[in-house]
């Protein structure tokens, strides 16, 4: 069957998708020009075609049915018969993919392209589209240093500042479901809501709408500069991008999810490392009130000083100068250098703190403050830290040496609080426990005086692998909570060679019951976990948490003499 040149597609996929319409004769009729062919399929009784079928009997009739069937299957492929999901949102008309039962929208923009003139400023609304936008395919990454080794959970292989785009997973049927919101990590500076490893269908068939977005990185997301500074009007931000077009999917997730089947008043944010440190600066803002109402905080964080906008301008003016710029560049100039010069010039200043900083407009204070005066969203929260947290710090140039300078004039009486261990096994567990244990049992401790809060420690390593690795790494956590091992095993990540072709019948009843630990604790605000232990709201004079291993269970909350003798330090030496 020959399509006429005048025949548009949205036509199209309107009678995909509306079935009662196309039963219609007079809706067949009306769409007749589209096919050459038409009367031969779907003839009136004006047409000698049918007056041929009244006239020849039901054989001649089941003849050209059967050509119908032929035809119809060939020309759409067998689409009409597994049908596109569509929703409409603000900007526009969407039409998704069905996946394993799941419908999947990918690749939608929720803000304009950060590119040009909007390029270092806050995000602005989506542009409109006409028709009817594929929402099948992934978008990009945003950019950052492309890597080989699947760190940050992949490989962002195509890349582009037009970036803002975020994904939706949604059961067939959803209505009024609780939502996740996932903030991948990897440094604020690497890492993409498009990577495998971030795939929500598990998490959306047990009944949740789950969305992942992306945000702006690196010097791109964090960046701050002098003449930056001088042009920005009163309410424009110095800073901080990255975290803003945080707060712009939430926004959006506000306006639009209901097209999706999600609760926007049920709204869980999540994320891991960079997504659970951005977690902790959300709820610690005044800007999100009413965005989420519940948060879990993976590997976040949370007593790290942040930088102030003096100390991240003159990052700005080291990067501008690698990039060939003179310390007088103006702000059209740093605009108009290519994305690749920026990442080029990155460089060497890549572990010196492209993330949130204090810039005085939206970031205003450093996020443990907002939790020690009681000031952060009061909302319920499940937060912990993984057993090898050390993994990450030494990957991105931290040393071992840094654990001498732990706890300042104390430092002995930590290490003697570890026993007797080898220098390097202090490293390992002093540097894990000193940037994500301590600050996750004394956020727990903070936010408990406000709302329900629930602590873990994640320790369980695949079958396969225990014995030769140290510990539960950084992020470790992700692919059983996503369930999402065999989609990292299909991606070929080099990083991920070495973990086995094949999962344990264990290690997948652990990730059956550590899913629905998070995917109830969004629906809830308290985490029911099908096959393992009961997990009680953290309370400061038990100090108990879930332990997360092959044998999951309560426990006291481990080197708790550590933690203490690390969060005196902390505030002794805060600013």
């Amino acid at each position: 069957m020959e399509r006429t040149a005048d025949c548009q597609s949205p036509k199209m996929s309107t009678i995909l998708a509306d079935r009662q319409r196309r039963k219609s004769r007079e809706y067949r009729v009306s769409n007749r020009s589209c096919y050459k062919n038409l009367d031969a399929i779907a003839p009136t009784k004006d047409t000698p075609k049918y007056q041929s079928i009244n006239q020849g009997g039901g054989m001649q009739m089941k003849r050209l049915f059967a050509v119908a069937f032929v035809l119809f299957s060939s020309f759409f492929g067998g689409a009409a018969f597994a049908q596109a999901p569509e929703a409409q949102v603000e900007s526009g008309h969407l039409r998704g993919i069905v996946e394993n039962g799941v419908l999947v929208f990918r690749n939608i923009p929720f803000a304009a392209p950060p590119i040009g003139p909007l390029r270092w400023r806050a995000p602005q609304a989506a542009l409109a589209w006409e028709g009817v936008r594929a929402a099948e395919a992934y978008g990009p990454a945003c950019p950052q240093p492309d890597r080989t080794d699947g760190g940050g959970g992949g490989r962002a292989s195509v890349q582009s500042e037009d970036c803002l785009q975020l994904n939706i997973w949604a059961p067939e049927g959803a209505r009024d479901l609780p939502v996740m919101l996932w903030i991948h990590g990897g440094a604020h500076q690497i890492g993409s809501a498009v990577f495998p490893i971030y795939d929500g269908g598990a998490l959306a068939k047990q009944g949740l709408v789950v969305v992942t977005a992306n945000y702006r990185l690196g010097p791109l997301g964090y960046f701050a500069h002098p003449a930056l500074t001088k042009e920005a009007g009163p309410e424009d931000p110095l800073g901080n991008y990255g975290f803003l077009d945080q707060i712009a999917a939430l926004e959006w997730v506000q306006r639009n999810i209901t097209a999706f089947g999600g609760d926007k008043s049920n709204v869980t944010l999540f994320g891991e490392s960079a997504g659970g440190a951005s977690s902790i600066y959300l709820m610690a803002s005044t800007k999100t009130k009413g965005l989420f109402h519940r948060a879990i905080i993976q590997s976040g964080g949370g007593l790290q000083q942040p930088t102030r906008l003096a100390f991240q301008e003159q990052q700005g003016l080291l990067l501008a100068q690698a990039a060939g710029l003179s310390a007088e560049a103006s702000a059209g100039e740093l605009r108009a250098l290519t994305t690749q010069a920026l990442l080029d010039s990155q460089g060497p200043l890549r572990g010196a703190g492209f993330g949130p900083f204090v810039d005085g407009r939206a970031v205003t204070e450093a996020p443990w403050r907002a939790f020690a005066d009681g000031r952060a969203q009061n909302v319920p929260l499940m937060l912990g830290w993984n057993d090898h947290e050390a993994s990450v710090l030494l990957a991105l140039g931290v040393t071992g040496d840094a654990a001498n300078a732990l706890g300042g004039e104390r430092n002995q009486e930590l290490r003697s609080l570890y026993g007797d261990i080898s220098q390097e096994e202090f490293a390992r567990r002093a540097l894990g426990d000193a940037f994500f244990g301590t600050p996750a049992v004394w956020m727990a401790q903070a936010q408990a005086k406000q709302a329900p809060t629930y602590l873990y420690h994640f320790t369980y390593i695949l079958e396969r692998r225990r014995g030769s690795v140290p510990g539960a790494s950084h992020g470790s956590e992700i692919p059983f909570i996503f369930q999402t091992w065999d989609k990292l095993l299909g991606a070929n990540l080099s990083a991920l060679a070495n973990i086995g072709a094949v999962l344990s019948e264990q290690d997948r009843q652990f990730s059956t019951m550590i899913s629905s630990c998070w995917a109830s604790f969004a629906k809830t605000g308290a985490p029911s976990c099908a096959g393992g232990p009961e997990w009680q709201a953290y309370d400061p004079k038990t100090d108990q948490l879930m332990l997360f291993a092959p044998d999951s269970a309560v426990r006291a909350v481990p080197n708790r003499p550590q933690y203490d003798l690390m969060v005196d330090w902390f505030f002794k030496t805060a600013r």
